[in-house]
């Protein structure tokens, strides 16, 4: 699913973790619950919550709860707590993510994670579900969130894989700061539409394809979708 836009050559392919290669809901949710309950914030309805997957968390404590910056820092610890021993298992891995990753290896592509969740997660995450395989690096956020927001992601993977020519690189994700992050670091963007992101989030954001499937993502790229 194109926006009337001629596809590229692209070497390198980024991906974002959360709601472009797994579904964290559950995980990411009951961690978050795991915070606010320190707090006294009891929430009910999950779904409430999937506006946290994706952006820096310290932003979606601030942004929804009115937190402020030292309150959500807090609260990030205490999410991780409950993520580093429970909540990073209570994940799925999207069905075609496997078969997707290996094609477009199989086609050359060079393939690295961009995440704002913090490398050492995203790390297990990748060898938990049997796909670190496919990455030739692994760029995420660090613990202290120096590096979270997603335009610092892409430039830190940028600099440390020496990607001079980025015009030749395509971010993938399911949110609007994937998009933004790509643009911010001269990237196209691919924004997929089975994650935690709408179509028009995507389209308002500026995606330069939109992709309903993982078999979409590949067909962008690869040049026969």
């Amino acid at each position: 699913m194109q926006k009337n836009k001629i596809t590229k050559d692209y070497d390198t392919v980024l991906f974002d973790l959360d709601g472009t290669l797994t579904d964290p809901g559950v995980g990411i949710t009951n961690s978050i619950m795991y915070a606010l309950n320190k707090f006294g914030i009891h929430v009910r309805d999950r779904k409430s919550l999937y506006s946290f997957i994706g952006p820096p968390l310290t932003e979606s404590f601030s942004r929804q709860f009115g937190f402020s910056p030292s309150k959500a820092q807090q609260a990030v610890e205490y999410y991780r707590e409950y993520f580093a021993d429970r909540g990073i298992y209570e994940n799925i891995l999207y069905e075609g993510t496997d078969k997707m990753l290996a094609a477009l290896c199989n086609a050359g592509k060079r393939l690295i994670t961009a995440t704002s969740k913090p490398e050492i997660f995203a790390v297990k995450v990748l060898e938990y579900f049997d796909i670190k395989k496919y990455f030739a690096y692994v760029a995420g956020a660090d613990m202290q969130g120096r590096r979270s927001e997603k335009t610092a992601v892409i430039r830190y993977a940028a600099t440390t894989c020496l990607l001079s020519d980025t015009s030749k690189c395509v971010m993938v994700g399911d949110r609007e700061n994937d998009v933004n992050g790509a643009r911010a670091n001269g990237m196209d963007s691919i924004g997929v539409l089975y994650g935690y992101g709408s179509a028009e989030e995507l389209s308002n954001a500026g995606a330069d394809y939109l992709a309903a499937t993982q078999a979409d993502v590949c067909g962008i790229i690869l040049g026969n979708g």
